[in-house]
Parts: C-alpha cells; structure tokens; sequence
C-alpha cells in the first residue's frame, strides 16, 4: 500500500506514517533539467527574520517542469521515468521526445514507463499525459495543469492528488470545476493536460515528529498571543488574554479567511460560481 505504518518502536514513528512512493520508478534526476534553488526564507543577508517559521531543512536542486509545451506541439515524447520532486507534492516525469530532447512535467495518476504523451492543437485520443486545447477534450473528463490564457503555461490544478472537470463548451468559453467548488470559464484555446494529477496518498501522510518538520524547513512559530504588544497585535496583557479580537497576522491581516482577491481583475466576470470562504465564524 502506499502509506506505511510501522510498528510504534518509539513515540515519532507511534504517530507518522510513511508515504511509500510507489509510483516512483527512477532515482535520480536528470542532470541537465535541473539548477540550484535560491532560498528567500528565514533571514536575509542583514540577520534580520523575512519569512517567520521558516528556514533551515535540507538541501534541494530545483528541476525545470515544461509547463507550456509550447514547441512540443505534435511530437510524441516517451515516458522514462518517474521521479520524487522534492519542490512539490506531485510526482514528475522524464520524457523523452522524438528529436531527443528531454523534459519534466506533472505526472498524472496512471502515467507509467512506457507510455507515449504527446501536446497537439488537434483532436486526438485524450490519454493522461495528453496537452489538448479544451476546444478539443470531451466534456466531462477530468484535467488538470490548466492555462489561464492560451499560451502561458499551466497555472492550476498542480498539487497531488487534484483535478478539475471540463463540464461544458459554448462559443469562445469552456466551463470547469475547480477542486475548491469554484466553477469558472476559461478561453476554450487554453491547455490542459489529461488526467488527475498523480501521488493522490501524500494528503494522508503524517509527519509524526518535529524532526521531520525542521528536515522540511519548517521552523518553530511563537503564538501571537503569547507575544508582548509591541510585537503582536494579539501580544500584551496581565497573564493569558484571547484580547477579543479576531485572529489576525502579525501585520493586522485576517488570519480566517480573509479576502485575498483583487474584485477588479477582469477575470472577475468570468467567475460563474465563487468558492466557499470560511470567514471567522461564519460561512461566505
């Protein structure tokens, strides 16, 4: 199975679990689609905190994921493996197209060593893998690496385990589902690639440990209350005080759903149906 649990020899691996990776075929990546990650969190040159509960953790080289196959179009790629992405929670696969150029991109649930891939601007038999127009995938299929304007690259729809549903096609738009209920058009030129995105078992995996957090570069925080005044606006009081007032960042922020949208975008229209907010304590 792809989660492990093992037998509770000490209090850590009592409570986590291990995700086996086993859709995993190849260890190491390759050399030349991948560069090294500049880190931006933690401190800064001058000692001062940027990123607050950030900061350390392992080493990793960042790999060059194709998310436009812009100059892929009808040339069909081979799978020849595929790999843990330490820089994401999806896994990623190699391939190898037909003039020997080599690429990484998303790898969709199903997607083995082997199998052919292909970006077309034509109709043709949506495998998972597949880069299409929405123009010419069938309703009701699952997709996932959505562009946002034909042309720019997949934006959406990239974590493990997630999927959006192409529901209906109607003159220049195509409608979709979006995990988070959000239903909205897009321009029906607009890429996608086929399929569910693959690692769909990483949600249910547990850390189990603080170890494990600090080797992810995942540091300690200190709770905004338990600061003094001058440092949190939840911070100050004689003893424990919730101060009454609903939680926020350390800049006055809305922690619990705060809107985070620009309403003047000019996809705003193309909203047809908005995601449930949870504001704090109540539902939006």
């Amino acid at each position: 199975m792809p989660i492990r649990i093992y037998k509770p020899t000490s209090a850590g691996r009592r409570n986590a679990s291990v995700n086996m990776h086993t859709e995993v075929t190849k260890n190491r990546p390759e050399k030349s689609l991948t560069e090294s990650k500049r880190r931006t969190n933690g401190r800064n040159n001058q000692g001062i905190i940027t990123v607050r509960g950030r900061g350390g953790g392992h080493k990793r080289m960042y790999r060059k994921i194709d998310f436009r196959r812009a100059d892929r179009v009808d040339i069909k790629g081979t799978v020849i493996g595929i790999e843990y992405d330490p820089n994401r929670t999806c896994h990623i696969a190699l391939i190898q197209y037909e003039d020997g150029v080599k690429r990484y991109i998303l790898a969709p649930r199903g997607l083995t060593d082997g199998d052919e891939v292909i970006c077309s601007d034509s109709a043709i038999d949506p495998k998972p893998g597949a880069f299409m127009r929405l123009r010419d995938i069938p309703t009701g299929f699952d997709i996932h690496c959505i562009e946002l304007k034909p042309g720019t690259g997949g934006k959406l729809c990239r974590s493990a385990g997630v999927t959006a549903r192409l529901t209906n096609k109607e003159d220049e738009f195509a409608t979709i589902v979006l995990p988070s209920g959000e239903l909205r058009k897009l321009p029906i030129d607009c890429r996608a690639a086929v399929g569910s995105v693959g690692n769909q078992d990483h949600s249910l995996r547990r850390l189990g440990k603080a170890g494990k957090s600090r080797h992810l570069g995942i540091r300690p925080k200190t709770r905004g209350v338990a600061m003094s005044h001058n440092q949190h606006p939840l911070g100050g009081g004689e003893g424990r005080s919730k101060g009454n007032r609903a939680p926020v960042s350390r800049s006055g922020t809305l922690a619990k759903g705060g809107s985070t949208r620009n309403r003047n975008q000019y996809s705003e229209e193309l909203i047809i149906r908005r995601r449930k907010t949870k504001r704090y304590g109540q539902l939006k």
